[in-house]
């Protein structure tokens, strides 16, 4: 394992793939840093956090042979992977909301950005970038986000949670690796942010609507039974659950 610490960055993800454009890093090479100045999340969404006090990495995982067409199996390997090491360290509660933030309870701590190098189209390796807050108190304008340390008043140490996180990722692609699918879909479904609850949901079209999670597909779709009956199927940009 290659790890880079950096003070600051514009984003981790970035710096990997600036590397990867060049030649694929080694497996599991890892870049933190104390400050990203553009971190990045899900859809473009800018990834905010105080300087020193939470953990921005992202690291680079070698997939060879793996199926183009598999590849959110990746994301949930990644989300089981950071909610089994915060487990280690006695948070509460704690959930995947879809398609890979960590929750405890309805608090996020943790983002996840997955962005994976395909050439030829064949899948090279992934960039697995997370934001994880470890020991922030304030979270101004954003009333869902939380802490380790809010969570169990507790200082953590930010290289202990990182080598947990990096050792639970091993173990979790250990399993991906070996063909094991159906059991990571069984547990990823099990820590489902309001799976089986009604909850409601806002469309592409900004009309909401009532329904309750029954669970994914293979390809990451969120399956909903809606209102009218109906299980209806949805991609990442069709569908955001309000909570």
């Amino acid at each position: 394992m290659y790890i880079i610490k950096l003070n600051a960055i514009d984003s981790t993800n970035s710096y990997l793939k600036d590397l990867a454009a060049v030649s694929l890093p080694k497996d599991y090479t890892v870049v933190a840093a104390d400050l990203q100045t553009k971190g990045k999340g899900q859809m473009g969404a800018e990834w905010h956090a105080e300087a020193g006090k939470n953990l921005t990495a992202s690291v680079f995982k070698r997939i060879p042979n793996f199926k183009v067409t598999d590849q959110f199996y990746i994301s949930m390997t990644v989300a089981l992977a950071i909610s089994t090491a915060l487990s280690h360290f006695k948070i509460p509660q704690l959930r995947i909301k879809w398609p890979n933030d960590i929750l405890s309870a309805n608090r996020k701590i943790c983002g996840i950005l997955i962005e994976n190098v395909i050439k030829n189209n064949q899948l090279q390796g992934s960039i697995i970038g997370f934001g994880l807050n470890v020991n922030q108190k304030l979270f101004e304008n954003l009333p869902q986000a939380s802490s380790m340390s809010v969570l169990t008043g507790i200082l953590y140490d930010k290289d202990e949670v990182l080598a947990e996180v990096l050792k639970q990722l091993q173990i979790y692609f250990e399993i991906l690796e070996s063909g094991q699918l159906e059991d990571l879909k069984y547990k990823y479904e099990s820590l489902l942010f309001r799976k089986d609850k009604p909850s409601t949901f806002l469309g592409a079209d900004d009309q909401r609507f009532a329904g309750i999670i029954q669970g994914i597909t293979e390809t990451g779709q969120l399956q909903v039974w809606t209102e009218d009956d109906i299980i209806k199927y949805f991609d990442l940009k069709e569908v955001k659950l309000l909570y």
